[in-house]
């Protein structure tokens, strides 16, 4: 039980427990392991990190390696060519998906495995596939050819573009079915009276499909960009920062640090992750609440 002053007399004030209905007591019970498991392995890590990478020097070391400079043009890329590639692609997918055939309808089961089984297996197994001495692609290129195929994953430009296609193609079925639902969203009635009048396919995207999938599109492109930003499997397992450290990206450079025994440079390129990321986040925020 408190106790307020209140002028010349004492108020005593009933305790917090007596205050609170069962259902907002149940509320605070059922809340508070959220809390502190999100205390626990949310606040804290990032608090911590941010501990180890408080000190100047950290950033002065990171801007005197060239290895960052190369990690943030090659993350710049995934982000802007590989991303739009990649929903531009969902986008015309998932209009072919959205028909209402049953040979689709198979079709798109085998379409979404490589999203649905694990990442390591998938990406490992495309690792293989690309080795120049014992890989299906090379053995291919000299059962056809005669002659030997390149070592894919030996030139940094390849071996990047290499990267971005398995991203492609991982993730590309998750954004495809939610592009697919957003396409079922929109009344057939537009695109039968559209039909009556003679549209085109391009017309009837331009002016029934786009407008009402644009915010969307945009919400998922963002979405997107900001997850491929903490993505480190299509690159770390496919190249592993190869050939000489120069396909790395922002999420995979800590592990490289990491690997030197250089925590607060890890911490500190993480960090560094941070002014691409807030403003995606903003942007996709401010979308959503329009």
């Amino acid at each position: 039980m408190a106790i307020t002053l209140s002028g010349d007399h004492a108020i005593l004030s009933p305790p917090l427990s007596s205050r609170l209905t069962p259902a907002q007591v149940w509320g605070i019970v059922l809340l508070a392991p959220y809390l502190l498991v999100f205390l626990a392995f949310v606040v804290y890590p990032v608090c911590y990190g941010l501990w180890l990478a408080r000190a100047p020097a950290n950033y002065v070391a990171l801007y005197n390696d060239p290895i960052f400079a190369r990690a943030a043009v090659n993350t710049l890329i995934f982000l802007v060519i590989g991303i739009n590639i990649k929903m531009l692609i969902a986008l015309f997918l998932s209009g072919f998906f959205a028909q209402q055939r049953t040979w689709i309808k198979w079709l798109s089961v085998i379409f979404i495995l490589p999203w649905a089984v694990p990442s390591i297996p998938t990406i490992l197994s495309v690792r293989f596939m690309l080795n120049p001495e014992w890989g299906v692609i090379n053995h291919l290129i000299f059962s056809f050819t005669g002659d030997d195929g390149p070592n894919w994953l030996n030139d940094p430009t390849v071996a990047l573009t290499m990267a971005i296609a398995v991203h492609i193609w991982k993730s590309l079925p998750f954004w495809t079915l939610i592009l697919i639902t957003g396409r079922l969203a929109i009344s057939h009635d537009l695109f039968e009276a559209a039909e009556v009048d003679g549209a085109s396919w391009w017309q009837k995207f331009r002016f029934i499909t786009w407008p009402s999938m644009q915010t969307l599109y945009i919400t998922c492109t963002l979405l997107s960009m900001i997850w491929t930003l903490g993505d480190f499997n299509s690159v770390y397992l496919l190249t592993g920062g190869g050939p000489a450290d120069l396909t790395h990206v922002l999420a995979t450079l800590g592990i490289r640090y990491l690997r030197l025994d250089q925590l607060s440079l890890a911490m500190a390129s993480i960090v560094c992750a941070m002014p691409f990321v807030l403003p995606l986040v903003y942007f996709m925020m401010k979308r959503l609440s329009r």
